[in-house]
């Protein structure tokens, strides 16, 4: 008798191993079925990763003196100067990518497609421009005679509620409190060559703690300072001559139109004028794989996420598997 229940036992454990055993070779075929064709490209991805590691140290040293000093120029002076900083990262043996390269080196595909969508330019110089303002801590004040910065900046806080104002207004002062208060971004146009010093401690971020709450003083007026506030400032000037004093409170950007942006909207208008159903097309085009790339990267994200997270078998895990 105890020899049958022995043998009973180990029947309904060897019963219990075959379904575990054919539970696991289905979540495997669908674990192959499912990343098998993401192998080639993960395995590339993979060892550009290694390389751009070898090389992050000098592409990130050279991006931070782009963000740092070279807002205000031209895209052929960044061009040399970035060619002249890499050869001194080279003398001193300090590794640094052939290619280099502000946008793959700062920049997120799904975050610029998105502000392509909110009209910032394609050309390569505008989407640097919008990659310093990204990873900047000062405050932008963006040269834009042609108007682009305007039309892309209204256009993306437009969900925020953008309120936008001119030195020139009579109650700008009482706008600018209540977004500070509210964390709502502030648009500042067409400013001069001198800026008004009550921006001052705006532009410096001059906050402090009171009563356990941060605030910033704005003329007369203790204000609390929201974290969400946000403050861009454009002037029309072609070329201005800002004091240091007021540069160095600001991040200077030229946005002055490129060949290639011009052509790029010249392109946009022909299109929209002989042929808008292809424009319309375009633009539906443009939104529905800025969506694709993003929902990709979420998804990329989750997988890794459960697949370094999952302890022990992963096959032994039904949640981690679908």
């Amino acid at each position: 008798r105890d020899k049958f229940e022995e043998n009973t036992k180990k029947k309904e454990d060897l019963e219990v191993q075959v379904d575990m055993c054919a539970k696991k070779l289905a979540r495997a075929e669908k674990l192959i079925g499912g990343l098998g064709g993401e192998q080639d490209r993960w395995q590339s991805a993979a060892t550009e990763l290694g390389q751009q590691y070898i090389n992050l140290t000098g592409d990130v040293l050279v991006s931070s003196g782009v963000v740092a000093y070279l807002g205000a120029f031209t895209s052929v002076y960044r061009d040399d100067q970035v060619k002249a900083w890499r050869i001194a990262c080279c003398d001193i043996k300090l590794p640094c990518g052939d290619e280099f390269s502000v946008i793959s080196t700062l920049g997120d595909p799904v975050k610029i497609r998105s502000w392509n969508i909110f009209f910032l330019p394609t050309d390569q110089f505008s989407v640097e421009n919008a990659i310093i303002i990204n990873n900047s801590r000062r405050w932008p004040l963006m040269i834009d005679p042609q108007g682009q910065a305007n039309k892309w900046i209204k256009n993306m806080e437009k969900a925020a509620n953008l309120h936008t104002i001119k030195l020139t207004d009579s109650d700008y002062v009482r706008t600018l409190e209540n977004c500070i208060q509210f964390g709502t971004p502030v648009l500042l146009e067409d400013v001069g060559e001198e800026l008004d010093p009550l921006l001052e401690p705006i532009l410096l971020k001059q906050t402090f703690k009171q009563g356990g709450a941060i605030c910033i003083r704005l003329g007369d007026s203790t204000i609390e300072y929201s974290r969400d506030f946000r403050f861009y400032i454009t002037t029309k000037l072609r070329n201005p001559h800002y004091l240091p004093e007021t540069s160095v409170k600001v991040t200077l950007l030229n946005f002055m139109i490129t060949p290639e942006g011009l052509e790029d909207q010249l392109l946009g208008i022909v299109v929209a004028r002989e042929k808008p159903e292809l424009e319309e097309e375009r633009n539906e085009l443009i939104i529905q794989s800025a969506s694709n790339q993003k929902q990709l990267k979420e998804i990329e994200d989750k997988i890794l996420e459960v697949l370094s997270s999952s302890e022990g078998n992963i096959l032994e895990d039904e949640t981690a598997i679908q």
